[in-house]
């Protein structure tokens, strides 16, 4: 019995034992197994993850550039659209071209107190206010000359007003569109003529600047002429000349020959960067380039300005002036190109109504850098102006 019993109690240890050792040898293979996935994992991707992963970044990268090539031909469109759409707005609305020509709602340089001329250093300067119409109020800068500055500290106006009766010459300047009477070039070249002994009287049209009004030729003209009139009332004999720059030409020339027509001609005129006619120097502008060649282009753009009341014709003016006329340009001049002058002064000099007058040239090379407003800085100038206006009186030279 104890014989029988002892091999199956040994086959039952074998069996034990051979049950555990398999077990143990199940969890090392899975202790195994899992540390491999675990170094996979670290590892990184396999070889079919990759390409997967290039795939989703090229179509990530596909779809951005669809979206940008879509947005860039939006804009280009919208671009395209108002392009085309400017030239039959200004077409539909003529009074968008003419704001474009005077510019007069841009007030450069900003907040400057026009009351207050000597806070840009015009310390010798008074301002007032002109009211040539009814509902039209101008405003006004006397610059005294330099010598006088000291005399003129405190002053009042009627103190100023009496001083242009004394034996130095007035200049009246008609300034270009945009901006101010107090506009920093304009204010420089006061100082320069303030200091070779002038009185400078100079104003904003009516729309400009603190003036009154609402902007056309012919209210700029009458502004002009009413102030012309009031110096000349208070002047005496003293030579009165005008002086216009840019747009301001346009002024200047109508004014001279409205004063010429009624036989009270200025001692002489001064022409800054002046243009033919207005036509001519809007279709020379830089704004126009991009619609220069565009069809249509005259009856889209020049026609309006026409039909608005506007032509500042320089070129037919001068024929009708009688007293002497000085042009000034820069041969680099981007604004008013230089040919439309030396085309002016073409058209002006032979003219019959200038048979008896000077009628000079001086142009400044562009290596100067003076551009469309800085002549005012030419160590010439002076000299120029000399030469010119000591010499006003009749006996022709070119």
């Amino acid at each position: 019995m104890r014989k029988r019993t002892e091999p199956v109690a040994l086959e039952h240890e074998r069996h034990a034992a051979s049950g555990s050792s398999s077990a143990g040898s199940a969890a090392a293979a899975l202790d195994a197994d899992c540390r491999l996935k675990q170094n996979l994992y670290l590892a990184g991707p396999g070889p079919a993850e990759p390409r997967c992963a290039a795939d989703a970044g090229m179509k990530r990268a596909l779809g951005r550039r669809k979206g940008l090539c879509f947005r860039l031909r939006k804009i280009l469109l919208c671009v395209v659209g108002l392009y085309m759409a400017i030239p039959f707005l200004i077409k539909l609305c003529p009074g968008i071209q003419a704001k474009l020509i005077f510019l007069n709602f841009v007030r450069v340089p900003y907040f400057i107190d026009l009351k207050k001329p000597q806070d840009q250093g015009l310390n010798h300067t008074c301002n007032y206010y002109l009211q040539p119409e009814e509902d039209v109020t101008l405003g006004v800068w006397h610059t005294v000359p330099a010598v006088w500055w000291k005399n003129a500290q405190g002053k009042d106006q009627m103190w100023y007003e009496d001083a242009l009766a004394s034996s130095h010459p007035i200049i009246l300047y008609l300034h270009g569109n945009a901006g101010t009477r107090g506009g920093d070039h304009r204010v420089e070249l006061y100082k320069v003529l303030s200091s070779l002994g002038y009185h400078v009287v100079t104003f904003d049209y009516r729309g400009w600047g603190d003036s009154v009004g609402t902007p056309s030729e012919r209210g700029m003209t009458y502004d002009a002429l009413h102030v012309f009139d009031w110096i000349k009332a208070r002047s005496g004999d003293n030579p009165v000349y005008i002086w216009g720059h840019s747009l301001g030409t346009g002024v200047a020339t109508n004014l001279v020959r409205r004063l010429c027509e009624r036989e009270t001609p200025p001692d002489a005129l001064i022409l800054e960067s002046p243009f033919t006619n207005i036509r001519e120097e809007a279709k020379s502008h830089p704004f126009s380039v991009i619609y220069r060649y565009f069809p249509g282009f005259d009856w889209f753009f020049l026609d309006p300005i026409t039909s608005s009341g506007i032509q500042f014709a320089n070129d037919e003016n001068v024929k009708h002036i009688s007293c002497s006329l000085l042009i000034l340009h820069a041969e680099d001049d981007p604004v008013v190109p230089f040919q439309l002058g030396r085309k002016l002064y073409n058209i002006a000099a032979p003219s019959r109504s200038f048979r008896d007058f000077k009628v000079q040239f001086i142009p400044f090379h562009s290596d100067l850098g003076y551009r469309h407003k800085y002549i005012y800085k030419s160590p010439e100038l002076p000299r120029i102006l000399r030469e010119f206006l000591g010499k006003s009186e009749p006996g022709r030279q070119h």
